[in-house]
């Protein structure tokens, strides 16, 4: 089913010449009669089967849909490892725009492809795909998740997402100001859509100041009229420059933190719902170097995924609630080590989640 023909091998072939992770596999699907073109990536299953999402987006080219499958699937396995789940890290992006190109059958091919991989890779909502839609891929698979509850899913996994990085904005204020309470801090969430809504509702009922910003009018403005005390700025370059800022929640896209940004950042406390935020490596010490305290994006955004991987066992809401609370002790254990070892706490967490997966392979060799 796969197709690895012309441009699509060219691409793979190219990136693997350089060094992306280490993956397992990588998987280029064409479908011609529905128009599919998507790439699913597995970076590991030392922990179990790999789970992450289908992201659905309009690429500008095939390598670039590539790469950020191979990044995306890679911080899969280091968000499942910290949450403490028995899965690997995967993911899947399908190229091309979900308001024009999304189609019935153009899902339930999709989800041949994720069938053909016989359960090592398990698929879940992401950013352009929602649960009507893994309602349909799972009509060619049982290996999806994110369902709606009405066909024996736990619906909206943005939910506890949100949840589990208010526990870890929660830690971070413990850890730099000796208590978890947001009230009185002024917060900026950059991105108001699945995720940096209900993360919104739980810092106006924590008493914080919240500031946002979406590319999305529509999104403020749902924002603005259940909270009418939440201000609103023009664009993200504002809102990170916004005076007093205590906390910055980049909730959209990745690559949130880099040359430019850290430089200008008022907040003392970077903590939000976005995948990988940090552009490239070394922007984790120049956080640090600045003193601003960074909550690694993969352990505090991990609710979601805690959400789905219970879903394999028939959903329990409030099992799924508890283990995400959790994500508050985690993360003060993540800054706990990176003070006695003198390292971010980006590296702190990559070295916890490494020795998780490092243990589970020699486990299963012996």
């Amino acid at each position: 089913m796969t197709d690895l023909t012309g441009s699509s091998a060219h691409v793979l072939h190219t990136l693997f010449r350089s060094d992306q992770g280490g993956h397992e596999q990588v998987v280029l699907c064409q479908d011609r009669a529905s128009g599919l073109k998507a790439v699913i990536a597995i970076h590991s299953t030392a922990l179990g089967p790999a789970l992450g999402g289908t992201r659905f987006h309009p690429y500008a080219s095939e390598e670039e849909a590539v790469t950020d499958a191979l990044n995306l699937s890679r911080g899969m396995s280091y968000k499942n490892a910290m949450a403490g789940l028995d899965h690997g890290g995967g993911k899947a992006v399908i190229i091309g725009d979900p308001q024009t190109s999304k189609s019935e059958e153009l899902l339930l091919a999709y989800g041949r492809f994720v069938d053909s991989l016989g359960g090592r890779y398990v698929t879940a909502c992401d950013v352009g795909t929602y649960v009507a839609d893994m309602d349909v891929v799972a009509r060619a698979t049982r290996w999806a998740t994110g369902r709606s509850p009405e066909n024996g899913g736990a619906g909206d996994s943005s939910v506890l997402t949100a949840y589990g990085v208010f526990q870890g904005m929660r830690a971070s204020a413990q850890h730099l100001w000796g208590t978890p309470e947001l009230r009185g801090r002024r917060v900026g969430v950059a991105g108001v859509g699945k995720v940096g809504h209900h993360l919104v509702n739980h810092l106006v009922e924590d008493g914080a100041e919240v500031v946002i910003t979406d590319v999305r009018a529509d999104s403020v403005r749902r924002v603005l009229e259940r909270h009418p005390e939440v201000t609103a700025v023009a664009d993200t370059a504002a809102l990170i420059r916004t005076e007093g800022l205590d906390v910055y929640a980049p909730c959209a896209l990745g690559g949130a933190l880099d040359d430019a940004t850290v430089p200008v950042l008022t907040a003392a406390v970077v903590c939000g719902a976005a995948n990988n935020q940090l552009a490239h490596p070394g922007v984790e010490k120049d956080l640090a170097d600045r003193g601003i305290l960074y909550a690694p994006d993969y352990v505090v955004n991990s609710g979601g995924v805690i959400q789905v991987a219970d879903e394999l066992h028939g959903f329990d809401f409030d099992r799924c609630k508890a283990k995400a609370a959790g994500i508050f002790d985690t993360t003060l254990a993540i800054f706990a080590r990176a003070n006695d070892e003198g390292v971010p706490p980006a590296v702190a967490a990559d070295r916890i989640a490494e020795q998780r997966m490092s243990d589970a392979r020699r486990a299963a060799e012996n």
